[in-house]
């Protein structure tokens, strides 16, 4: 039964967590997690800095309290993982220092994890995970990605937004509307009672340069500003902000062009499952939405568990304890870390020489 100590401190979510694999299911034997959301908050958004400081602080306190709780000395765990790209590098550097730093005291492989890659292994922490082939819609605060998994386990890009993620419109657009931080879950309790079909917003396409769109690719940048110009409108008006529909306006049209991109691709593809994961596929309008209309095309839909939807370290585990069942892999004690890296690119983090 493999085990792995798991660390995660890729922006503003330190956490250390230990997984298992045995009986062809992953366990979460302990999870620990400390948010710096209320201080970052103040600033309207997340400071590099403060992060990377907060990590080092929180990090040795839950890889104790995690090993504490999963009854485990690190001698009895088979690898210790780390999430080494993307992300605030300072932020990442105090994850994957800790973590090569522990794997060559207690004479353990480390396992370098890209972020992405991450999420993706966390609907793998469902009761009953799916295989593939399947579409993932990846979206969070930074990434927004259509992604096949082949049954091999391949990976492959279909669909990208080419500005903002879906989750950093909704901070954007929160901060516009006057709403707390993070911007998910603020305009998601704004919109409860709102009319999702009172103001009339774009959503967003991507223009091929040989003419028409690329079908499965996303663009939120004309939505925010559309969100902007609407708000300056409602504000010349002699009655209060309309907060509540805004905010469901807003909500829905993300939400619409999430569904209908996913669904398209997977109709196109030929594909009967569709997985959600990340930040934002925590939001309930969009899990209410994508179940009803995948129903409606016969797409079986799985969602990561909503506590492991945002950043976290059992999914790192997850995506370790993959690795370590499909080959025995280790990264170098060199490797460093870097703010971008290709998700399709992952092999050279198993390099004796490493890319970075």
């Amino acid at each position: 039964m493999p085990k792995v100590l798991a660390l995660e401190t890729s922006c503003d979510e330190s956490a250390a967590a230990v997984v298992s694999h045995s009986d062809g299911r992953l366990e979460v034997l302990s999870h620990r997690i400390a948010s710096q959301v209320e201080e970052h908050a103040r600033w309207g958004g997340v400071v590099p800095e403060i992060a990377s400081r907060r990590h080092v602080e929180a990090l040795p306190h839950l890889i104790d309290q995690a090993l504490r709780e999963a009854q485990l000395p690190i001698s009895d765990l088979d690898a210790v993982a780390a999430t080494v790209t993307p992300g605030l590098v300072g932020a990442l550097m105090v994850g994957s220092v800790t973590g090569r730093t522990l794997a060559a005291l207690h004479d353990r492989p480390f396992i370098a994890i890209h972020h992405l890659e991450a999420h993706l292994a966390s609907v793998r922490l469902e009761a009953c995970p799916p295989e593939p082939p399947y579409l993932v819609l990846l979206v969070s605060g930074g990434h927004t990605e259509l992604i096949r998994v082949d049954e091999a386990g391949a990976l492959d890009r279909l669909g990208r937004s080419h500005d903002d993620a879906a989750g950093e419109a909704f901070d954007k657009v929160a901060r516009l509307l006057g709403l707390d931080y993070p911007g998910g879950p603020a305009i998601q309790a704004a919109a409860v009672d709102g009319d999702v079909a009172r103001f009339a917003l774009p959503k967003g396409r991507v223009s091929k340069p040989e003419g028409g769109y690329y079908p499965y690719d996303f663009s939120f940048s004309g939505l925010k500003t559309a969100m902007l110009r609407q708000v300056e409108a409602c504000r010349t008006w002699d009655e209060p902000l309309p907060l509540a529909d805004l905010a469901a306006s807003f909500q829905q049209v993300v939400v619409d062009v999430l569904v209908d991109r996913s669904l398209r691709c997977c109709s196109d593809l030929g594909l009967s499952t569709l997985v959600m994961v990340g930040g934002v596929a925590a939001n309930q309008r969009l899990r209410e939405c994508m179940h009803s209309r995948a129903a409606q095309q016969g797409v079986d839909v799985h969602l990561a568990p909503l506590t492991y939807c945002t950043d976290n370290a059992a999914m790192v585990g997850a995506a370790a304890l993959g690795r370590l069942a499909s080959q025995s892999i280790a990264s170098s004690l060199c490797l460093g870390v870097s703010a971008r890296w290709a998700l399709e690119n992952c092999a050279p983090l198993y390099q004796s020489n490493p890319p970075f």
